[in-house]
């Protein structure tokens, strides 16, 4: 996991075995973020940092004149600290850094933050940060890893959460972890330490409804209870802008898709593992299952992917997102 990685690095650094060089790349910024700002705040003093610490921008800056105050000596301190922001604007010269990275000054910490992009790994600057610093790669989690982060990242601060509560964030934010990381925030600030996080506390302090969310519809469809699903669809297209269509097509297409494949298992008990869900949620396949046999998925499959058609203006134009959902809800109970 990134996370423990993350962790092992920010320990390092506590313990005084710094790197002269941080390259952290990679398209999730929450982990590039974090590292680089926990460097900013802990390595050098108040005092320290006027004359040794450095934040530049790549947009702003050559590699040479990286190298050039990478090389500086730092006055009146052990280390000086130079973080790099956006350095993926310097993506064509960043090779140029080999010479650097081959002999770095040992009294500097140069931070580069990557974001979006990764070095090639055959050539030789990431070959040589290998050997003389540290290369973080943060990789975009799974929506169906999100869940377990956030589990995670709270117990690690004296929370506990939910899985319903866990997968509304997860449906409502998706898996952009800054947002995720905000909202956990929010909360910990009106919660006491050991509290757990119930979707009633998410629906009244994020105002993600407990009641009519995709996670619900999809529960409500799974179940055939035809009175709820419709319910929430209506609600969806009162509110269009909070419960876009877009999200809903995506989340549904991921549930049967993975219905498809519980259907196709033949031990029942890999089912967590091969659909990519928490153990609490094998349960609504299972009821699921037993409402539409393998066949009827494939057929409601394809009405999914006639309606997200149809939603991009394919076969029909200005449909209202509620007709829309109105006709795949149809062609799924009947």
């Amino acid at each position: 996991m990134p996370l423990d990685k993350v962790k092992s690095i920010i320990t390092d650094i506590k313990n005084g075995k710094t790197k002269p060089i941080y390259f952290l790349m990679g398209e999730e910024p929450y982990y590039i973020d974090g590292i680089s700002k926990y460097i900013e705040e802990h390595v050098l003093s108040e005092e320290e940092k006027g004359f040794n610490q450095m934040v530049l921008y790549g947009r702003d800056v050559s590699v040479d004149e990286i190298i050039s105050n990478a090389k500086r000596f730092p006055m009146m301190a052990e280390k000086q600290v130079i973080i790099v922001k956006e350095a993926q604007d310097l993506f064509r010269t960043i090779e140029n850094l080999v010479p650097y990275a081959e002999n770095p000054q040992p009294t500097t910490i140069l931070v580069l933050c990557y974001k979006y992009k990764t070095l090639d790994k055959r050539k030789k600057l990431a070959k040589t940060i290998v050997k003389t610093g540290v290369i973080f790669e943060s990789k975009k989690l799974y929506d169906n890893q999100v869940p377990d982060w956030i589990k995670r990242v709270l117990a690690g601060k004296g929370y506990t959460i939910t899985p319903k509560a866990a997968q509304m964030l997860v449906e409502f934010l998706g898996n952009d972890l800054s947002k995720v990381n905000n909202e956990l925030e929010k909360l910990q600030l009106i919660l006491k330490p050991g509290e757990q996080i119930t979707p009633q506390i998410i629906e009244e302090n994020i105002g993600i409804s407990k009641d009519f969310n995709n996670f619900e519809l999809q529960n409500a469809i799974g179940s055939k209870d035809i009175k709820k699903a419709f319910a929430i669809i209506q609600y969806f297209s009162q509110n269009p802008k909070n419960n876009p269509l877009v999200m809903t097509i995506a989340l549904l297409y991921s549930f049967f898709s993975k219905l498809l494949k519980y259907h196709a298992l033949s031990n029942k008990s890999e089912a967590a593992k091969v659909l990519g869900v928490h153990p609490f949620f094998v349960k609504d396949y299972q009821i699921a299952a037993s409402n539409y046999p393998m066949k009827k998925v494939s057929a409601i499959i394809a009405a999914i992917r006639e309606v997200d058609m149809k939603s991009k203006g394919v076969g029909a134009a200005n449909v209202p997102q509620g007709d829309l959902l109105k006709e795949l809800l149809v062609k799924i109970f009947n």
